[in-house]
């Protein structure tokens, strides 16, 4: 089954619990839609980008062996800071996790791909769509999304007050 445009890390099978066999997959952009020095509008909001990649290790896995969700959640704060670090050319700060989804477990020795897009540009807040894909098995390699994720972060000045974007930190 393809999974909806998943279809990445060396042209691996992908699988999901999506059930329709029939979406097409296509490899996420990892270029920017905007020129360097401009800020984001809604109307040039891109694709999804290829922000961070991971491979759990053992001190990071529960006593039943999965990796902690909080380990999980931290790493999809991280990834999801990346964009509108980037776009508000200043100090940013996670204002709300609007949606978490652990789809399937997550396990030691996992390569976890983190992709994020922005979904939502406001005056001072952005709004970012994380999705975590699992290579797993590498014998028999296959992609599983594993975690999807929403997060708000705002941008502030130094003194952590809310900014308006472009304006100096």
């Amino acid at each position: 089954m393809l999974d909806d445009n998943a279809a990445h890390c060396h042209r691996l099978a992908i699988m999901s619990d999506s059930t329709d066999s029939n979406v097409p997959a296509a490899p996420p952009s990892t270029s920017s839609s905007t020129t360097p020095g401009t800020l984001l509008s809604p109307e040039t909001i891109g694709p999804r980008e290829l922000v961070m990649r991971v491979m759990p290790m053992p001190a990071d896995a529960n006593g039943n062996g999965d990796i902690f969700g909080g380990w999980i959640m931290a790493q999809v704060d991280l990834a999801g800071s990346v964009l509108p670090a980037r776009i508000s050319r200043g100090r940013i700060a996670t204002v709300a996790v609007n949606q978490f989804i652990f789809k399937q477990p997550v396990s030691v020795g996992d390569l976890l791909s983190f992709y994020a897009q922005v979904t939502r540009i406001g005056r001072t807040s952005i709004t970012v769509h994380v999705e975590v894909f699992a290579e797993r098995n590498p014998a028999n390699p296959h992609v599983v999304k594993v975690t999807e994720a929403n997060l708000t972060y705002v941008a502030i000045d130094r003194e952590g007050k809310s900014r308006v974007f472009g304006q100096e930190a």
